[in-house]
């Protein structure tokens, strides 16, 4: 989850409150003056406020604001009847051509799908078949309507709880069944009166409140205000089932499996949303988990202490500062900025109404918990932008004793068992997901609760996982040289037939140095010897290397035997790591990648000391260093000719906080098999690039070395960007790419460009049934309907292979397409990229060029921190 996801996610948390206002403690803000509760006469059988809250989920923002903001369709001047203009609002499609008169909408659509694909978006190559998603379809009665209402008070009241109490007392007239989020009221029917007037006394002053309920518009399904009220009536329906939101995804918290050997547990939950998708409104559903510690925050800082440490603080302080906590007692998930020493339970904070009370007293009032350790310090975090736009600016503090760790740790990351043992409850297979999806369906239509809130909307949710129509494109021919491998679609694995083989473009290895650590040096010597016997079946003519052993495993040590043992003729660098130390890796490649350019590659001792496998383990190494000096290991048929297909993609640089590294790396002939990287620094602490220009310019002139002529066309896939960033990658990235082009090739010339927009965080999954089983779909599987976006011209393809769990989907969005490819050769092109990742011997989840891309800018951001020597190192595979 983004960070920005995050935030939301807290601020709707943190926005439902109880009606008497309380700051959580620590909050330092000015009291603010907060009316009493409204204790208005309530007719008999009249909804308290809280009951009208929890009806209306208590949380969301209107896509309208009402009234005299925003004009909506079909509302009339001076207060007219509003008549609905259904026909137009159907034909409110964004993208297609001629339909939508709105110049907004018009504008918004070149964003999303090219003109040539307006019509029809869905290819036609390959097997048909069906597969399931993990989707239900929300229907409607044949009449229904959803009334939009602006509500307005006067005197204006700021509160939204106290709006809801304000109209509570009217229940009989707009009806129990309402959704009101402080400015637009929804109701399942329509009032008396377009304009209607009420009246409701403020309790703590006895002021008058004018409440004017105006029409503004009738909401037909599929429109963007029935799916925001979709929503709203989905958190209540996941509420009746009885799960709890934490952040996104709703919980059950109640019954948590716990790992007790790595003290750990994992909440079961469902990701869940309501969108409009091709022709139907979807119920994405989506199993979840969330990790949190066995122990609370108090017991990790006990154990270090314990320990009597001399720097057992700032030991603390590493562990914690930074982690994600989530409170027990409420749900709630903070991020920890520092950690107040100087503070304890003891203490007090000034509540809203101006007086103070002791952090241990407030959770004994509020909550009845009673704090075991008063002299614990308290953990500080900061307001987000959100709180502070709503009015937050104090900090807000924590009781450890209270708190749980969230996610895990790299070492638990790191750690095999940990990682195998959670596996077990988190990676369901595609048979158990699709049962519990099911599971959770069938609990909608039988808890009573719900059925009466969705019965009282008329509105219903199929009970079966949504079908779907898709295909599995042809089987590619990988080519070593011009041998073809023969393999297995649905393994996506050519490994094996591999062995023996002759590479598509070996290298020979002539001049090569191998570092090792003294106690080390053995295995070297083995690993060469292997070496020399893998190389030359594939085509590879591997010399005895140079061999230097160090006295210690100090980083300077590693870092200065490179320095000293380089040579201009030098054409690779082995190095057998004692272990997988992050500082003395980056130290090494800082050296080989900035000061003394040469390609390297790093191999950490452990892995070499079975003998079995150490043929292996020498083959996948020599393919390594084969690709790194510029060879080519394989390749599949690309039908294009003319075409520079570019990847993109984003990492934050791990040393200066809001500084990212975006990785650029373009093809270079025909057959993607070469390529020139390049990297981009940027302060921002975003996703978008602004160092594009100088990528692609570096990018064109190259391919003109190469092939002496410029390239026609420019296919792009963009990894890491948001739905909400298109637009802005479209303006901001798209206009440098074509700058950059014009400079390389001329200003008269009109370039061609596919850009495509890769995602991976997605939580669409499919499933192919069979003999009253669920299994993965085939790699090659693609899904071009019913859960593609009917504005976007897009769609997902399964391109690998999984052993374990549900395998991911990938979606592709093409934002711009003047090539104006049909999507049978988008969808195709996509396929046969996956197969070209010189790391692994089989299909990936993305195209090669945007893995590519991610290699680079996750070693940069991780380890170099600067640019790299272009002129050595930018067309060879230096960073795999």
């Amino acid at each position: 989850m983004s960070g920005r996801a995050r935030g939301r996610a807290r601020g709707r948390a943190r926005g439902a409150g109880e009606p008497d206002v309380v700051r959580r403690p620590g909050e330092q803000n000015e009291p603010q003056q907060q009316p009493p509760p409204v204790q208005l006469p309530m007719p008999q059988g009249v909804v308290t406020p809280e009951q009208i809250s929890a009806q209306t989920g208590g949380t969301g923002r209107a896509a309208y604001r009402g009234g005299q903001i925003v004009a909506r369709p079909g509302t009339g001047n001076g207060g007219a009847i509003p008549k609905v203009p259904a026909e137009k609002l159907v034909k409110l499609e964004m993208g297609a051509a001629g339909e939508a008169e709105d110049e907004t909408v018009r504008a918004k659509t070149r964003y999303y799908r090219a003109d040539h694909v307006r019509q029809n978006k869905r290819g036609t190559q390959g097997n048909k078949v069906q597969v399931l998603s993990n989707s239900f379809r929300l229907t409607t009665a044949p009449d229904w309507t959803l009334y939009q209402y602006h509500v307005d008070f006067s005197p204006p009241i700021e509160s939204r709880k106290l709006k809801q109490a304000l109209l509570a007392p009217h229940k009989e007239f707009l009806g129990v069944v309402q959704a009101f989020d402080g400015h637009v009221l929804y109701l399942p029917k329509r009032l008396p009166n377009d304009v209607n007037e009420m009246h409701s006394l403020r309790n703590w002053d006895g002021a008058q409140i004018k409440i004017t309920v105006k029409l503004t518009n009738e909401v037909p399904p599929m429109s963007v205000q029935f799916i925001h009220v979709a929503n709203i009536i989905l958190r209540r329906v996941l509420a009746q089932m009885g799960l709890k939101q934490i952040t996104r995804h709703y919980f059950n918290p109640d019954n948590p499996v716990i790992i007790k050997q790595h003290h750990l547990q994992v909440m079961s939950g469902y990701a869940t949303s309501v969108l409009q998708y091709e022709n139907d409104v979807l119920l994405s559903c989506d199993l979840a988990h969330k990790i949190l510690r066995d122990d609370n925050v108090m017991d990790q800082i006990y154990e270090l202490f314990v320990q009597k440490l001399p720097n057992a603080q700032k030991m603390v302080e590493r562990k914690l500062i930074g982690a994600i906590v989530m409170t027990r007692y409420n749900n709630k998930t903070y991020r920890v900025d520092d950690i107040s020493w100087d503070l304890n339970p003891t203490c007090t904070f000034e509540k809203s109404n101006g007086t103070s009370i002791s952090y241990e007293d407030y959770y004994q009032n509020h909550y009845g918990i009673k704090i075991t350790d008063r002299n614990q310090p308290l953990l500080l975090s900061k307001p987000k932008k959100k709180d502070i736009r709503r009015g937050q600016k104090g900090n807000i503090y924590l009781l450890p004793e209270l708190c749980l760790l969230t996610g895990l740790t790299d070492e638990q990351r790191m750690n095999f068992t940990v990682m195998k043992d959670l596996a077990v409850h988190t990676r369901i297979g595609p048979d158990g997901r699709a049962r519990k999806l099911l599971e959770f369906s069938d609990k909608i239509h039988k808890t009573p609760d719900v059925v009466d809130t969705l019965k009282k909307w008329n509105i219903s949710f199929e009970n079966q996982l949504a079908r779907i129509d898709a295909r599995i494109l042809p089987q590619e021919v990988i080519k070593l040289g011009t041998v073809p491998v023969n393999y297995r679609q649905e393994e996506a694995d050519w490994s094996r037939d591999m062995r023996g083989k002759r590479l598509t473009a070996p290298i020979d290895l002539r001049d090569w140095i191998v570092i090792a650590f003294k106690k080390d040096i053995d295995l070297a010597k083995d690993l060469c010897k292997v070496l020399m016997t893998v190389g030359p079946p594939m085509g590879m003519k591997i010399s005895p290397p140079q061999l230097v052993e160090t006295p210690n495993d100090r980083n300077e040590t590693f870092v200065v035997c490179v320095r000293e043992n380089l040579r201009p003729t030098t054409q690779m660098v082995l190095v057998v790591l004692p272990n997988n130390k992050k500082d003395r890796y980056d130290a090494i490649k800082k050296t080989t990648c900035i000061d003394r350019a040469v390609p390297s590659q790093m191999v950490v001792a452990r892995t070499l000391t079975k003998k079995q496998g150490l043929m292996s383990v020498a083959t996948k190494i020599a393919l390594q260093l084969n690709c790194k000096m510029g060879g080519e290991l394989w390749s599949v048929d690309i039908p294009l000719s003319g075409v520079m297909i570019v990847g993109i993609d984003t990492y934050h640089d791990s040393s200066a906080k809001g500084r990212s590294c975006g990785g650029v790396v373009a093809s270079l002939n025909r057959e993607c098999t070469r390529y020139h990287s390049s990297v981009t620094y940027q302060t921002s602490h975003q996703e978008l690039q602004d160092g594009l220009y100088c990528s692609f310019t570096a990018a064109i002139k190259k391919w003109l070395d190469v092939n002496r002529t410029a390239p026609e066309k420019f296919i792009i896939y963009r990894d890491g960007v948001g739905d909400g960033q298109l637009e802005a990658v479209y303006e901001l990235e798209m206009p440098q790419i074509e700058n950059a082009i014009r400079n390389a090739v001329g200003d008269t010339f009109i370039p061609k460009i596919t850009f495509v927009v890769v995602k991976k965080r997605i939580s669409a999954r499919f499933f192919s049934p069979s003999h009253n089983q669920m299994h993965n779909p085939s790699p090659g599987t693609v899904v071009d309907d019913v859960c593609t976006k009917k504005e976007w011209y897009d769609f997902f393809l399964v391109s690998q292979s999984v052993r374990q769990g549900t395998v991911s989907p990938t979606h592709y969005n093409v934002i711009k397409d003047t090539i104006q490819l049909r999507p049978d050769y988008v969808q195709r092109l996509t396929y046969k990229l996956t197969h070209l990742y010189y790391n692994w011997q089989g299909t990936i989840r993305v195209p090669a060029p945007c893995q590519y891309a991610h290699k680079l800018a996750f070693l940069c951001g991780q380890s170099l921190h600067r640019n790299f020597d272009s002129d050595k190192l930018s067309d060879k595979l230096w960073f795999l």
